[in-house]
């Protein structure tokens, strides 16, 4: 795919993901399953169940010399090959192909070969035309050799959000690859295999090292399966607790925002991180941790996004037309945001005691619990007909709440697209979100 029709796909895929619609809450109970690819009560765009393939590629992207001068990343290696696909099927795949190797190198084409490079990991997100949403896990490094050479991209793409999980994939990736590109096959082939564990529990995979012998391999998954794809870590040695507040507060009103970092892996875990605060609703605009350097002016677009770019591009960013609202400190309910700060204060008073899990569950516990204070009582305003169809009264939702800056706040929350995509799936089952939302109050704020 040439540069113009790449720019094309990415910008198709983010006006679809960006186009903001009002809501009908009467509509028929499927008019809006396209727009999240989601079962009914998932809060999440990644998929995780039980028992499905890890991944569906490994791929190795290398930069390749063009006739300029310039280099450009290729895929020189992927497993597994796939045959007799149908025609949409193979068309997809070579979307998905052509764009991987953009974003593995996406701080564009001007490298000159290293003799060292320390090597990082970092995320990237692709959105389907469906809405569903694959994640490609990379490892950058430097392969072993003598003299002057270029970096290489270790790259797994995979439906399923486990950040943690995938890190320490890598790290066997990369540990085989230093002792040869044939080494790292089997290791995948019985990943491959294997089931993907159920939250809490541990898959063993057995991997023959020449010189080593056969290896055990346990890869487990979180218990709290929804803080297996961020680390909360990343964002607070980087941000301080008001700066979260405030990224929390436009994130939560659906705003446009870019972070700027210089390093690859600290722009995708912050970008994630902010993500998963909106728990249990979630993002439902252009999403793009890690925007490679020629689509920067793709992505700026007048619609909600969350995107992350390099430092070396904050000029061409600053140049996009954007707007500053600057209101950020009055967005939340001010009792509620002292008692969040006051949290996540503590938390940076027991930074040196609590472990990654712990700190994870820190976070989401104190946004988690700004949810439930604030719109928690939300299954009290569902009224459901004789075929199970909800309606949700909004108006009687709001007046309950007793509080002013809570009400005030509420009221800009319900016209939110997160918040109307987690009411439908409500409206559609009896089954409704109360283990999303847990300590239900019996009085909101």
């Amino acid at each position: 795919m040439a540069g113009t029709g790449l720019a094309n796909f990415f910008r198709n895929s983010l006006r679809r993901k960006s186009a903001r619609r009002d809501v009908n809450r009467d509509a028929p109970p499927d008019e809006s399953k396209s727009e999240s690819a989601r079962r009914p009560g998932e809060r999440s765009h990644f998929c995780y169940s039980p028992g499905q393939f890890f991944f569906e590629y490994l791929v190795v992207v290398s930069l390749k010399k063009k006739s300029g001068g310039d280099y450009e990343p290729k895929i020189i290696y992927q497993f597994p090959k796939r045959e007799n696909l149908l025609r949409g099927q193979k068309e997809e795949e070579e979307r998905l192909l052509q764009a991987i190797p953009l974003f593995c190198f996406p701080d564009g084409n001007h490298w000159a070969p290293l003799t060292e490079y320390t090597s990082e990991t970092f995320s990237f997100v692709l959105t389907n035309v469906d809405g569903s949403r694959k994640i490609g896990y990379c490892r950058r490094l430097l392969p072993v050799g003598r003299g002057p050479r270029f970096p290489e991209v270790f790259c797994i793409i995979s439906c399923l959000g486990c950040f943690g999980l995938f890190s320490k994939i890598l790290d066997e990736v990369e540990k085989r690859r230093q002792i040869s590109m044939a080494v790292i096959y089997p290791f995948m082939q019985g990943l491959r295999e294997s089931p993907f564990p159920a939250p809490g529990k541990t898959v063993t995979i057995k991997s023959f090292i020449p010189d080593s012998g056969t290896e055990l391999i346990e890869l487990t998954r979180p218990l709290d399966s929804w803080l297996e794809h961020v680390e909360f870590q990343a964002l607070l040695q980087h941000l301080s607790p008001e700066n979260i507040l405030w990224l929390f507060a436009s994130a939560v009103l659906e705003r446009r925002i870019i972070f700027v970092a210089e390093e690859l892996s600290v722009l995708s875990q912050c970008i994630h991180a902010v993500a998963a605060l909106l728990y249990p609703f979630s993002w439902a605009h252009t999403y793009i941790p890690v925007v490679p350097e020629c689509l920067i002016d793709t992505v700026c677009c007048p619609t909600p996004f969350m995107v992350g770019v390099q430092k070396r591009c904050l000029e061409q960013v600053l140049d996009q037309p954007m707007e500053e609202v600057g209101d950020e400190r009055d967005i939340l309910p001010a009792k509620l945001q002292t008692e969040m700060l006051t949290s996540l204060k503590m938390h940076n008073s027991n930074n040196n005691i609590q472990t990654s899990e712990q700190v994870n569950t820190h976070v989401s516990n104190t946004f988690v619990q700004f949810f439930v204070k604030t719109v928690g009582h939300y299954t009290s305003h569902l009224k459901w007909n004789k075929s199970g169809q909800g309606s949700f009264q909004e108006k009687a939702f709001c007046k309950a709440i007793t509080s002013r800056s809570c009400r005030k706040f509420v009221k800009r929350f319900v016209r939110t697209q997160m918040f109307s995509l987690f009411i439908q799936e409500v409206e559609r089952s009896r089954i409704t979100q109360e283990g999303k939302l847990p300590h239900l109050l019996p009085l909101p704020c």
